[in-house]
Parts: C-alpha cells; sequence; structure tokens
C-alpha cells in the first residue's frame, strides 16, 4: 500500500442544513496517495469522539485506496452535550447524527475523485450507525464493529446492503450480538461475513487504549482493549470485504 495520506479538514455544514443534521458539521477528508478516482468509506468514530486512534484508522483506508470522509459529530455543541443525543439516534436508528452521516456521503458522493460506490465503517457508538444506515440504498458495504443491535433488528436491516461485522466474546456490553446479527442476516438473505473474536473485548480494533488515564485500569477489567492479534484478522476481512463490494465493480452510475 502507498505510505503517503493527505488529510484536510472540511465543512460539511451545508449538506448536512440541506438534511435537516447539524447546524454546524465540521470533519476530515482523507485522500490515497497517486491519482483517483477511488471509492469512497465513510468512518463514523466510537462514543469518544474524533481522536488519534480514529484518525490512524481513516489513514489506514485510504492508504487502501479508499476516499474517506470521517465527519465529527460531536460539531454542533461538543461531546459533552453531543454524546447522550448522539447515542439515542444511534440505538432507535433516527437523528440528527443519521443525516449528518448521510451529508458525509454526500460529500464523497460529489467529489471527482470518488468512483460513487461508498462503504461506511464504524466503531462502537459508530458501529451502530453503520449498522443502522445501510437499509435505504445509499451505500454499497458496511463494516460494522462492535456496534449495538437494533430492537426489531429485521426490520432494521430489511434490505441492507452487504455487512461485514466482528464482535469480542469478552465484550460484556454485547454478549449475544455477533450470532443474532449473523441470524437476522442469514433470515433476510443479505451477503454478510459475521466473526466473534474469542479473547477480544470492546474495542478491540483501536491501536491504543483511550479515554481518560485514570479511567484505563477500569476499562481493562471490562474488557476495553485492543487486542492486535484479532484485530489483524478482523482488518483483512474488512480489507476483501470492501474490495469484493467496492473495489470490483468499478465506477457506479
Amino acid at each position: 500500500m502507498p505510505d503517503t495520506t493527505t488529510t484536510t479538514a472540511v465543512d460539511l455544514t451545508e449538506p448536512s442544513v440541506a438534511r435537516g443534521g447539524s447546524r454546524r458539521l465540521t470533519g476530515h477528508l482523507t485522500r490515497p496517495a497517486g491519482a483517483g478516482p477511488w471509492p469512497g468509506v465513510v468512518v463514523v468514530h466510537e462514543a469518544l469522539g474524533v481522536n488519534d486512534v480514529m484518525h490512524r484508522q481513516t489513514e489506514r483506508l485510504a492508504r487502501a485506496g479508499y476516499l474517506v470522509v470521517m465527519p465529527d459529530l460531536f460539531s454542533d455543541g461538543g461531546a459533552v452535550r453531543c454524546l447522550v443525543p448522539t447515542f439515542r439516534a444511534a440505538l432507535s436508528g433516527h437523528g440528527r447524527a443519521f443525516r449528518d452521516i448521510e451529508a458525509a456521503r454526500a460529500r464523497l458522493a460529489q467529489d471527482p475523485d470518488c468512483t460513487g460506490r461508498i462503504g461506511i465503517i464504524g466503531f462502537c457508538m459508530g458501529g451502530s450507525f453503520a449498522l443502522l444506515a445501510v437499509h435505504d440504498g445509499e451505500f454499497d458495504a458496511a463494516s460494522v464493529n462492535y456496534g449495538r443491535l437494533p430492537k426489531e433488528i429485521d426490520g432494521a436491516l430489511d434490505g441492507s446492503c452487504p455487512v461485514v461485522a466482528s464482535y469480542g466474546a469478552r465484550d460484556r456490553t454485547l454478549r449475544g450480538a455477533a450470532p443474532k446479527l449473523e441470524a437476522s442476516l442469514d433470515r433476510l438473505g443479505i451477503v454478510h461475513d459475521v466473526k466473534e473474536y474469542p479473547e477480544a473485548g470492546h474495542s478491540f480494533l483501536n491501536d491504543a487504549e483511550i479515554g481518560p488515564r485514570a479511567l484505563r485500569p477500569l476499562m481493562r477489567v471490562v474488557g476495553i482493549r485492543p487486542h492486535p492479534e484479532s484485530a489483524s484478522d478482523a482488518w483483512q476481512r474488512i480489507d476483501a470485504f470492501f474490495a469484493t463490494h467496492l473495489k470490483a465493480e468499478g465506477r457506479k452510475g
């Protein structure tokens, strides 16, 4: 993979307001090295917001050949004010954050360096958004990483694009989520790759510990920590899945 990527701040306010989303929405656009066009990917950050770990995830995707936008879902009010309503939206399938994600997707779709084939990937809270943003046909593939499942799962996922999902068996907050998700996707006939990693917990795809330093020992106890071996396998699956559904078909439309 080429090593050089370019990340710039982008203002997503106009497409967000047009869709009834945030009154102010910023984000980050990361371009691969070389000449496009490339498929696009929307990255939806975890509950702690945009941080160095999330930036490295976007850079990794860009090095793999994707034009990447990561919207900051906490732009309009900060993490403290936005976290609770954003979490509610993630669990309900409705709300401003989904319109912000749509704005990020539109930014990619309008970029001349995008093929028009666009995926979505989410981590933690972002995994819930990635799972629920896929039923309207706007995305071509989704990567769901330790995202909570909706209560009415079959109804929420009916008509979904292909889904690759990764969970940790030691994640106490999401016990049984992986088999439940796989069963629903089986019933609905949706192309999928769901895997639960026996030694991994929550946030195992992160390449470093996150959160306030004083809370990290507690987070380790409840299973919130990186697990490089599981992460390596999960990324191989994600890379292969996105290559099949985003790259193989060429330019869309």
